[in-house]
């Protein structure tokens, strides 16, 4: 055999090497946990965020509606004065904010509704995730113990125990002339 073919050989033997560290088991469990992970991270995230819209959105609905009692306070002194015209201007400003009021607690139901939808939903994925976790380090920990993958394949075997059996069929193969 020639250099260049040994050579050859060896960069095969090596690509091959590097596909199966690639495809272990082992690695791709951890990488799941690791996607799942961040998954749940960004749920808690957006319930996060549902939550803090939600108290903007109250805080913008209080002040409205502070405002909507004192412009209604205004009509109804401004009709018991008889001044109609006036009581017409605080119903203009009136009518509006009372609209805005009821659009933000409409906003704010629904905030709470996919809040609570996600909140159930990141608790039992939250619950699964940790189920997950304990699998796999079960699985690791007996990769370790057994010297396999934890996965059902075994360790690749070291390059000496390779050596070693190439050496003892090949010795079989000169024993019988």
């Amino acid at each position: 055999m020639n250099f260049l073919d040994r050579l050859g050989l060896l960069v095969r033997a090596d690509a091959h090497g590097v596909l199966e560290q690639l495809e272990e088991r082992s690695l791709l469990a951890k990488q799941h946990l690791r996607e799942a992970e961040l998954e749940i991270d960004r749920k808690r995230a957006q319930v996060d965020a549902l939550e803090d819209e939600s108290r903007r959105l109250t805080d913008e609905a209080q002040r409205i509606e502070t405002e909507a009692d004192a412009l209604d306070a205004d009509v109804e002194l401004a009709l018991a004065g008889g001044k109609e015209e006036l009581a017409r201007f605080s119903v203009r400003k009136l009518l509006p904010l009372r609209r805005s009021a009821e659009s933000a607690r409409r906003r704010i139901a629904d905030l709470e509704e996919q809040r609570t939808r996600l909140a159930a939903t990141l608790a039992e994925q939250e619950q699964q995730l940790e189920a997950l976790r304990s699998q796999v380090r079960a699985r690791l920990a007996a990769a370790r113990a057994e010297g396999g993958d934890g996965f059902g394949r075994p360790t690749p075997a070291a390059d000496e125990e390779i050596e070693l059996e190439l050496l003892r069929r090949r010795a079989a193969h000169v024993e019988p002339r």
